[in-house]
Formats: C-alpha cells, sequence, structure tokens
C-alpha cells in the first residue's frame, strides 16, 4: 500500500463524504473488512479521485449514472450526497437519471429517481 495515495484519498474521501461519514465507515470496519476499505482509500479514491484529468463534478455525474444504470441504490444514495457536495443541482441529478433511464432501461431509471427522491432536498 502507498501511505501516501492512501493519505490522499483519505482526504478526498472526506472532502467529499464529509468527516462523519468516513468516521462512521472507519469505524465499522473491522479484520475481515480492513483490507476493502483500504483498497478503495487508496485507488478509488487516492488513485482515480486524485487524477486530475476530471473535476470533482464530472466524476460525481460518470458515478451516479454508472451506479444508477447497474442498481446499485446504497451506493446511489452516497453519490448523490456527494453530487451535491460536488456542486451539482437537483435539477443536473435528475437529467443524469432520465439519461439512465433511456439508455439503461426504465426499470433502472425508475429505481434511480426513488432512491433520489429520499436523499435530495426538497425540489421546488
Amino acid at each position: 500500500m502507498s501511505i501516501d495515495r492512501y493519505e490522499e484519498g483519505l482526504r478526498i474521501r472526506r472532502e467529499v463524504n464529509g468527516d462523519d461519514v468516513v468516521d462512521q465507515i472507519l469505524r465499522e470496519t473491522d479484520e475481515f473488512s480492513r483490507p476493502i476499505q483500504d483498497l478503495v482509500t487508496e485507488y478509488c479514491w487516492g488513485e482515480i479521485w486524485g487524477r486530475p484529468g476530471l473535476d470533482r463534478r464530472s466524476r460525481s455525474i460518470l458515478n451516479i449514472g454508472m451506479l444508477a444504470a447497474m442498481n446499485r441504490p446504497d451506493a446511489l444514495a452516497g453519490h448523490i450526497r456527494s453530487g451535491l457536495v460536488n456542486g451539482l443541482t437537483s435539477v443536473e441529478i435528475r437529467e443524469c437519471l432520465l439519461q439512465v433511464a433511456v439508455y439503461a432501461g426504465m426499470p433502472a431509471g425508475l429505481a434511480a429517481f426513488k432512491v433520489a427522491r429520499d436523499v435530495l432536498p426538497d425540489f421546488d
């Protein structure tokens, strides 16, 4: 494990998800699950989110679309929250999910909208 990449990943993970969320994840990490959390922190957050080629807003759009298309509601909810932190609006998130519905199928789109309604602040 690269300590520098892990530390960078932890910093980015905290900035995007918030200290409370990351602290809860780390509290719930045990000896069995530690390797996967280390991998997520070092590679997802440190290596990929830390790359300069895309801004965080763009990475959030990609993740929302992919997770919605793959019907991963728990991860989708977290990345919708992160998307808001990264500057996405509720309207932009809605547009991402409409795109998913057309390209990945209505069941995926409908499920993603259900997740988003539970996560997003009141929509005007």
